[in-house]
């Protein structure tokens, strides 16, 4: 009887263990499953983004008067009426069309008139015809091509006639020409080299297009010998110049920092394939003097931000990238961005297929972005001072943001899935609530950092055309050049004339001599 019992514990015992392993092993491949198929989900959402990003409309638009984003949209919010926000009274209005053609403003160009004269003989009785007035019937813009001269500078040689018949010694004096804008280059000239320099960095016409233009005038400047004239004009007049703008620069309250990506081929200890980084730093709205400055660095660390920004004090306008969190001195405050906030939302939809959108719960993170962009709009409306915002936010914005993360961190609670788009952007709300509710501490600030992410557009645009630079000091001169160019161009500049000048002042230093 003992013996039977023992085996039946036994084969009992065996049993068990063999179930618990069959359980453990059903478990670990629905949890499998469960990934995988997260898995997919997820990219099939990248799927449906990048369609979206690549055929869709974009969702982000500008509004001219107040140079940022418009992100309030109409249809959104009537959609949003069932959700439970505080309410926000609407202003809609209807702007009429200008009656008429809208005439060109020619102002600033230099005008010619040609004068139509007729015979003056009258047609009844023969008579001389006297002008009893005229009229300006049309105006032509009219296209003159660019011209490229030759300047020869001749240099007089002076001697004496009295010296030369009675003195052993005859006492020559030469006449004193200005010194080329770069030695070893007498054929550049600043208003050349500001030509070269527009195409390239306002233009984004690679030196190679500007080569074949050149040679189809007969004028033989290889692309090699203007990338030497770019390095050496930073060399010797931009890189203390750029210092200046970034002392101005820093003086500043409130600024605008952003980064983007570049291709260094010839980076020492640095592979072609690695990244650089060319770090971008713009003032604010109500800057005095605009100032957009371009830093390039061959990394994307922390030390970077806070190398550069040595000896700021204020705000700091950024996006959501740790290296602006870390190592920056106290004496900054960041300021995080709602536009990349709402981006999350719209990029969650965007990645969900059309009949989920309106159900999804993006869709209530979504309306509170537009919420708050379209109570800033109406404060620019009715041009509110910085002390008149800074209020008007506490009292209808502050609240707004409260209830929208305590529904963020309620949704996250519920749905803590950080690899889905909808749970990106629950993250993003949790990680960033610190540094996106600084906007409330001053009314000069914005809800956005679009400056500085307009001020990278010109350098991105240039990238794609050029694709990489060549070596670090090709990569200091660009930006330094755009430095220069997003400057005069924030300042209402014409860049090309700016740098005409520049090039002038800066080069007007002793003459040279035989």
């Amino acid at each position: 009887m003992f013996l039977l019992l023992f085996w039946y514990n036994s084969n009992m015992k065996k049993e068990m263990k063999s179930t618990a392993q069959w359980q453990a092993l059903l478990q670990k491949k629905e949890d499998e499953i469960t990934a995988l198929s997260r898995q997919v989900e997820w990219l099939t959402q990248q799927l449906r983004l990048t369609r979206g990003q690549r055929f869709g409309a974009s969702s982000e638009q500008t509004q001219a008067l107040t140079e940022q984003l418009c992100l309030f949209n109409e249809a959104e919010a009537l959609a949003d009426e069932k959700a439970a926000e505080p309410d926000l009274e609407q202003i809609t209005y209807k702007r009429r069309k200008q009656a008429g053609k809208r005439e060109m403003d020619l102002s600033r160009l230099p005008t010619e008139q040609v004068v139509h004269v007729e015979e003056r003989i009258c047609p009844e009785c023969g008579g001389p015809l006297h002008q009893c007035g005229q009229s300006v019937l049309r105006r032509e813009l009219v296209y003159v091509p660019a011209q490229y001269k030759v300047v020869e500078h001749v240099q007089a040689a002076y001697s004496c006639r009295h010296c030369e018949g009675t003195n052993d010694h005859v006492p020559m004096k030469k006449s004193e020409v200005p010194a080329p804008l770069l030695p070893g280059s007498g054929i550049v000239t600043p208003g050349l080299l500001a030509h070269i320099l527009h195409s390239k960095y306002v233009l984004a016409l690679p030196l190679y297009r500007q080569e074949q233009e050149l040679a189809r005038l007969d004028v033989p400047i290889s692309r090699q010998t203007m990338a030497n004239w770019i390095i050496a004009a930073h060399e010797r007049w931009f890189s203390d110049f750029v210092q200046v703008l970034r002392q101005e620069l820093l003086s500043n309250e409130i600024l605008h920092a952003d980064e983007t990506s570049l291709m260094v081929l010839r980076e020492p200890g640095r592979k072609a394939s690695q990244k650089s980084y060319v770090w971008v730093y713009d003032t604010s709205r109500d800057a005095k003097h605009p100032v957009a400055l371009y830093d390039y660095q061959p990394s994307r660390a922390e030390v970077c931000a806070s190398r550069f920004l040595e000896g700021f004090s204020g705000y700091l306008h950024t996006d959501g990238y740790d290296a602006y969190h870390c190592k920056l001195p106290p004496e900054i405050t960041v300021v995080g961005c709602w536009t990349h906030m709402r981006r999350k939302f719209t990029d969650t939809l965007k990645s969900l297929p059309k009949e989920l959108r309106e159900r999804s719960p993006a869709q209530v993170g979504l309306d509170y972005c537009d919420k708050l962009f379209h109570l800033e709009s109406g404060f620019t409306e009715q041009e509110l001072s910085s002390r008149e915002r800074y209020q008007a936010r506490l009292e209808q914005s502050r609240p707004l943001a409260e209830t929208f993360f305590a529904w963020a961190a309620a949704e996250y609670e519920k749905n803590p899935v950080p690899k889905s788009m909808f749970g990106a952007a629950l993250t993003y709300a949790v990680n960033q609530k610190s540094w996106l509710v600084n906007v409330f501490l001053d009314g000069r600030l914005e809800l956005s950092n679009n400056r500085a992410e307009r001020a990278v557009r010109p350098f991105a645009v240039v990238r794609k055309n050029r694709l990489f630079s060549n070596t670090p000091k090709g990569a200091d001169a660009s930006a330094a050049v755009y430095s220069i160019v997003e400057t005069a161009k924030a300042n209402g500049l014409r860049p090309y004339l700016y740098l005409k000048f520049l090039l002038e002042r800066l080069s007007s230093g002793a003459p040279e001599t035989a």
